[in-house]
């Protein structure tokens, strides 16, 4: 079970309070009530995502949040008080960025570029927005043309800054904008150019070469088919257990499952990846 993802569960016994699921290891996290679909019986599989509530409770929710674990998001700031501001991501619970991880002062009803963050010490979600220590600016793994994922957050004079597949910073130069760009909404777009120090040239527009084949994506399904379906591989793999079974850095390999988990190829649990 994955403290601030989506993930399938199991639905083992319905109570007054909810339903409790299940992950393969038989650990239990509820369902409240007001998330539970009627048509729900025990031994059936629902995609929720997990987390902790007011009340410090892990809960699983249906509800799915503006960002999950380890993504980026641009967020509202709802609230401010004596440990930090809160931020609305889509949950009934406010998502915290602590003093210590702000870039700046944040002020109420602001918007903000956050990382979603797991803290070990309280055991919780957190944000930060000291997003440069998040964004990889070398072996960056995308060719001219691709289509990538981008978050639109910051305007400057050039035109507008955005995060590229939730991990690299790119521009859309204003000359380049021929439709309206909201800040905060995810949309497609296209590399025009990779610099040197590690910035993306954007365009809104395919650039009209043949998208290169994920090679990443296909080793790694090849390796699910032999293997029925499962990689015992996952985010606390060390790069030598990846690099033995698939030949790939961890960087490269968090990244591949990620698309491929938008892409609904496969299911990532706390213990590996299933191909769905």
């Amino acid at each position: 079970m994955i403290i601030g993802r989506q993930q399938g569960l199991t639905a083992k016994r319905m109570t007054e309070n909810g339903c409790y699921l299940v992950d393969q290891q038989d650990r239990e996290v509820l369902l409240p009530k007001s998330y539970v679909p009627e048509d729900l019986a025990p031994g059936d599989c629902i995609e929720v995502f997990v987390y902790r509530d007011s009340e410090d409770r892990l809960v699983a929710v249906t509800t799915k949040p503006l960002a999950q674990l380890e993504e980026f998001a641009y967020l509202q700031v709802v609230d401010v008080n004596r440990i930090g501001a809160f931020m609305d991501w889509g949950l009934p619970k406010d998502l915290l960025v602590p003093f210590s991880e702000q870039a700046q002062t944040m002020q109420v009803g602001k918007w903000y570029l956050v990382f979603v963050c797991y803290d070990e010490e309280t055991d919780r979600l957190i944000g930060s927005a000291k997003v440069k220590q998040f964004i990889y600016f070398d072996d960056i793994d995308l060719a001219l043309a691709d289509e990538v994922d981008i978050l639109p957050y910051k305007k400057n004079d050039l035109g507008v800054e955005a995060i590229v597949n939730n991990m690299y910073r790119g521009l859309v130069f204003e000359s380049d904008i021929h439709q309206p760009l909201k800040l905060g909404l995810r949309i497609k777009a296209y590399v025009k150019n990779i610099r040197e120090d590690g910035k993306i040239d954007l365009s809104l527009a395919p650039i009209g070469y043949k998208k290169s084949t994920d090679r990443n994506t296909e080793l790694i399904l090849k390796k699910l088919r032999v293997q029925n379906g499962y990689l015992p591989l996952h985010d606390k793999s060390t790069p030598e257990e990846i690099n033995a079974v698939l030949g790939i850095s961890k960087k490269a390999f968090k990244r591949t499952i990620g698309n491929m988990y938008k892409q609904k190829l496969i299911m990532i649990t706390a213990d590996g990846i299933r191909q769905l």
